[in-house]
């Protein structure tokens, strides 16, 4: 009876403290995973500095944390100042706007738009002669207008503490990449054998190849909106560049709100041979790098539709947040292709036809 009851409190004391690690690591849940997809990832390239460092450990990690802060976090912080900076400019142009009411006639470049350009000079005529008209429509917009502005901003915030989380994590997982892989390793076996060793392989050539995939189809975009944005001219290259990688994550019209923006811009300060240029150059070069380099840089994954990387992106960021857009794709393309291998015992990195 005591040897019972022994056995049952031992059980409880596991039960517990179970409870208890989950309850500590749920809030770092997000930020762990997206380390070890980033670890995942930049495995190669550190491999390589670490010989370069004479299997040092702590200096190869020390010095692949400093070039994920120098290619993430600052730009980040580069961003979030221009926006901010953005978002005051936007505000002193709307504010006599507000405050004086609407002038009597609308903007020639939006009254000289192609088929409903009259229209809207129509009704801006109307509701700049309608004060109470116009405060009506003002406040229908400024209510949604804010939410999503301050859901914006606290999304943005809140990457920037996860994304120097992400690094943290990361360096300490690759210093000590070695113990954790050996330790995955042997739990797979314990738990399933070589079934197991299987899913861990297949779990990491998944996540580095979706991984690189969105990452490196992202970059592709921002290089070649970089092009065009220097040979249309506009100011802040870098700025553009570094928005248009971000929003290249989000798919199907992601880069098009920093290029198209940028066009807008062009437009509004009469340069409209360049404001079309530019609207060509994304149409027909930065919007179509994604159906070209990502079936290459994901050819050895499993296949990735667009609808799952949707709801992974969109998901992601409901969940994760900010880091969801990284996290979202990895982790669906992941159970997809370890579900496809359990189900079908066919090879989950096959690329589709």
């Amino acid at each position: 009876m005591n040897q019972k009851n022994t056995q049952y409190a031992s059980l409880a004391l596991g039960i517990l403290l179970i409870v208890g690690c989950i309850a500590v690591l749920t809030p770092f849940i997000g930020t762990l995973l997206l380390a070890m997809v980033v670890c995942i990832t930049v495995w190669p390239a550190h491999n390589r500095l670490l010989k370069l460092c004479r299997q040092r450990r702590t200096l190869a990690a020390l010095l692949s944390s400093l070039l994920l802060i120098l290619l993430l976090l600052m730009p980040m912080l580069f961003l979030s100042g221009s926006l901010a900076s953005s978002v005051e400019a936007l505000i002193q142009h709307f504010r006599p706007m507000i405050a004086n009411g609407l002038p009597s006639d609308a903007p020639a470049w939006l009254a000289g738009l192609p088929v409903v350009g009259n229209d809207i000079a129509a009704y801006w005529h109307k509701i700049a002669a309608n004060r109470s008209e116009l405060n009506k429509l003002l406040q229908m917009a400024f209510d949604p207008a804010s939410k999503i502005l301050l859901k914006a901003v606290a999304i943005f915030a809140q990457g920037m503490l996860q994304l120097v989380l992400v690094i943290f994590f990361t360096f300490f997982i690759l210093r000590d990449a070695d113990i954790y892989a050996a330790t995955l390793n042997t739990a797979a076996r314990k738990l399933a054998g070589e079934l197991g060793a299987h899913m861990l392989r297949l779990a990491q050539g998944t996540v580095a190849g979706v991984m690189v995939g969105i990452v490196g189809t992202a970059a592709a975009q921002a290089l070649v909106g970089m092009v065009g944005y220097l040979i249309a001219g506009l100011p802040a290259i870098m700025v553009l560049t570094f928005a248009t990688f971000i929003f290249s994550m989000v798919p199907v019209v992601g880069s098009t709100l920093i290029w198209g923006g940028a066009a807008i811009w062009l437009y509004q300060q009469g340069q409209p041979g360049m404001a079309i240029f530019l609207v060509v150059w994304g149409i027909a070069a930065i919007s179509s790098v994604d159906n070209f380099v990502k079936p290459i840089l994901i050819s050895r994954t499993a296949s990735l539709p667009l609808l799952l990387i949707i709801v992974g992106v969109f998901g992601g960021v409901l969940v994760f947040g900010f880091i969801g857009l990284f996290l979202g794709p990895v982790l669906l393309a992941l159970g997809q292709a370890l579900l496809r291998d359990w189900l079908f015992n066919t090879p989950a990195l096959e690329q589709r036809p």
